[in-house]
């Protein structure tokens, strides 16, 4: 054992012993924290964040505690001669010393943005290796000398080690693998909304997530006010990526699914594809200004109200004249109509004062809810309830067409209306549609709360009324966007990042784009880049800095026998795998694959069998170190966008892609093919 690396273990124990002591201070906190609180709700707030603090570290992941070291130069400057250790979090030891420098930290911005060429004070970058197992240990350490070699541009083993760790389970974090252009992206000011296009393995979701981590660090108090949101396409890809900012320390932000945001019963009817191409087109936000604005009357009466002695009169003409004056401030519905309430309460009180009367708060509020003035303020001003209002307009082709007219065709409004429409509004049956037609209701009528910051992966397949729910949430706060338009695959899916920012509240957002790819090996995304050319989208390809990986390209007369076969194979290598075809034809492949002794799992969050099923429909989002994709030909058949489909099927794979036919392949993958290990040429094999 060298003597540097005796340093490094005992470095290790030391920085383990300081965890150790950490948490159960925190404990200890917890315990006495109640006796130094002033009053019981200061109390119940620290309560709240200690516990909070005392669990993070108790359930600390079984990763590194630290990930690289900074060894900085002579030279003057603000950090000369000194080392730091830099981690997940912040360690200290029981004196208060630093041990390990949270990865956010200012100064550990310089282990991802020094080089050869702009050293910042640097004159290495120490990278460490550590084992799989658990408890993990310290298997070596490798250093980049930045004062050294000024031409050097190889790869750190270390960090192509890391790159190429096989994936078992949920997203990691990559904050040992952070890239210059991504450390840009993650450190970029709160007050900032981003558009990050990203290709296959570029790491897009993985710079939302460590953005999010990163604005919380910097922002806490005010983030801890407003919140941070993170909305995902599908419950399958929040459960991949949930261990993500937990690891990072933070366990507070909200992960939803739209449906989530929207927090509403989940949809009980399905909408027609003419249907729901209407109600998730931009133009329905006009319809329902229009619908809700127009139940906006002129007065016909005024308002008589005894008051004692007193008969106070507002008349027909000073109302309509107040309505005029509230409309002109275009306030939220609601929130105009409690405006007008309060106009009309305060000529009531000006006619009670010059009576020689001072009216209190008790006869204002009672004057504001009086019959008299409810009835004129009901007729001119009717409350709205979402549901109510959309069940008219589903209904009623009449009010459908004042709302419409010149804006939807017949035809399209015929489509929207309901042909059995239920008894009441309380017993409709709604799409998943209908949910974000009644909270752009429910936002005409009053804003939601918002969030200080959101994170929207997979943003291009957002319809614009569904941008619209989350505009309204971050009307004051800012937006990480996250896609890849290529793989779009809904029918409303986004053709230009431009298009899609307005939706969401942010046209002037700065979009970005990632072109190298860490995750998907060579060999196989320029495979599946042979499709890009064909989806008439203008999009940068990515590249991939892997040369590992295999590609295996077979036609068999027995997809299903093949299937099988190269699922054996899989599982002499570590890592999990994914068998990805058409929905109709899972079944057939479980039944198979089970039948010839192989446990698979139904579903991306069963964490037991290594083998999973995964319809291409859901596919999106997830990776996995083997992929068997069955029948390329039927996901492009299956949906309007099913070349999409198969350009986001083809890049789950992180180590190995297997593609089994009996059809022939989709036009652009056809031609010579082989089973190959990194950037050879493919052919295809006969299975």
């Amino acid at each position: 054992m060298t003597t540097e690396y005796a340093q490094e273990l005992a470095f290790l124990t030391r920085t383990r012993n300081a965890l150790a002591w950490m948490a159960d201070h925190a404990r200890m906190r917890v315990a006495t924290g109640e006796t130094v609180a002033g009053d019981r709700y200061t109390a119940e707030s620290l309560g709240t964040m200690l516990k909070s603090y005392a669990k993070e570290l108790s359930e600390e992941p079984g990763g590194a505690p630290y990930f690289g070291r900074l060894t900085f130069d002579d030279e003057p400057g603000a950090h000369r001669g000194q080392r730091y250790h830099i981690g997940r979090r912040r360690v200290v030891d029981e004196r208060g010393e630093p041990l390990v420098i949270d990865w956010r930290a200012p100064v550990s911005a310089l282990f991802y943005q020094a080089g050869p060429t702009n050293r910042h004070g640097v004159s290495a970058r120490r990278r460490y290796g550590w084992s799989n197992r658990s408890p993990i240990e310290l298997t070596g350490f490798e250093d980049e000398r930045l004062d050294h070699d000024p031409e050097s541009g190889t790869v750190s083993l270390m960090l192509a080690r890391e790159i190429e760790r096989p994936r078992v389970g949920p997203m990691r974090d990559i904050i040992a693998t952070i890239q210059p252009e991504q450390d840009d992206l993650v450190r970029a000011d709160l007050d900032r909304s981003l558009c990050v296009q990203g290709g296959p393995g570029t790491g897009k979701t993985a710079v939302g997530l460590h953005r999010a981590a990163y604005l919380l660090y910097t922002h806490r108090r005010r983030l801890q006010r407003t919140g941070v949101l993170v909305v995902g396409p599908n419950p399958a890809f929040l459960h991949f990526i949930s261990a993500v900012l937990p690891a990072l320390g933070e366990v507070e932000v909200r992960q939803r699914t739209l449906d989530g945001v929207l927090d509403r019963d989940p949809p009980r009817a399905a909408d027609s594809d003419e249907a729901a191409a209407v109600k998730h087109d931009i133009r329905m936000a006009a319809v329902i200004t229009r619908a809700v604005t127009g139940l906006i009357r002129e007065p016909t009466e005024g308002i008589v109200l005894p008051d004692g002695s007193l008969r106070l009169r507002v008349p027909a003409h000073t109302v309509a004249h107040e309505l005029r004056t509230v409309r002109g401030e275009d306030l939220p519905y609601g929130v105009g109509r409690e405006r007008l309430r309060t106009r009309l309460v305060a000529l009531l009180q000006r006619q009670r004062e010059r009576h020689g009367e001072s009216p209190n708060r008790g006869w204002l509020d009672r004057i504001a809810r009086a019959r008299p003035l409810t009835a004129v303020l009901d007729a001119c001003w009717p409350p709205v309830r979402p549901e109510e209002l959309l069940a008219r307009l589903f209904t009623d082709a009449t009010a459908l067409a004042d709302a419409a007219d010149g804006i939807l065709t017949t035809h399209e409004q015929a489509a929207l209306r309901w042909a059995r429409p239920p008894r009441t509004a309380r017993s409709a049956r709604w799409t998943a549609a209908d949910l974000v037609l009644l909270d752009e209701i429910a936002g005409a009528v009053d804003h939601p709360g918002g969030y200080g910051h959101i994170v929207v992966d997979e943003a291009q397949d957002l319809s614009p009324m569904q941008c619209r729910v989350l505009a309204r949430r971050s009307r004051h706060g800012s937006l990480t966007v996250l896609g890849d338009l290529a793989q779009g695959t809904t029918a409303w899916a986004a053709s230009t990042w431009a298009d899609q920012l307005g939706h969401l509240g942010r046209p002037g957002a700065t979009v970005v784009a990632l072109t190298t790819g860490f995750r998907v090996p060579a060999v196989i995304l320029g495979f599946a880049n042979r499709l890009l050319p064909h989806l008439d989208l203008a999009v940068p390809a990515a590249t991939s800095v892997r040369g590992d990986g295999e590609l295996h390209v077979g036609h068999s007369p027995d997809p299903l026998a093949a299937t099988v076969s190269r699922v054996r194979a899989a599982l002499s290598h570590d890592g999990s795998i994914a068998v990805i075809s058409a929905h109709h034809r899972l079944a057939a492949l479980a039944e198979t694959l089970r039948r010839a002794g192989i446990e698979v799992a139904d579903t991306v969050t069963d964490t037991g069998p290594r083998v999973t099923l995964v319809p291409a429909s859901l596919a999106k989002g997830l990776e996995f170190d083997h992929v068997v994709v069955v029948e390329p030909a039927e996901i492009v058949a299956a949906e309007p966008r099913g070349a999409h489909r198969l350009y986001v099927v083809l890049t789950r794979a992180v180590s190995r892609l297997d593609v089994v036919h009996s059809a022939p392949l989709p036009a652009p993958l056809a031609g010579s093919h082989t089973s190959t290990s990194g950037q050879e040429s493919p052919r295809t094999d006969r299975i």
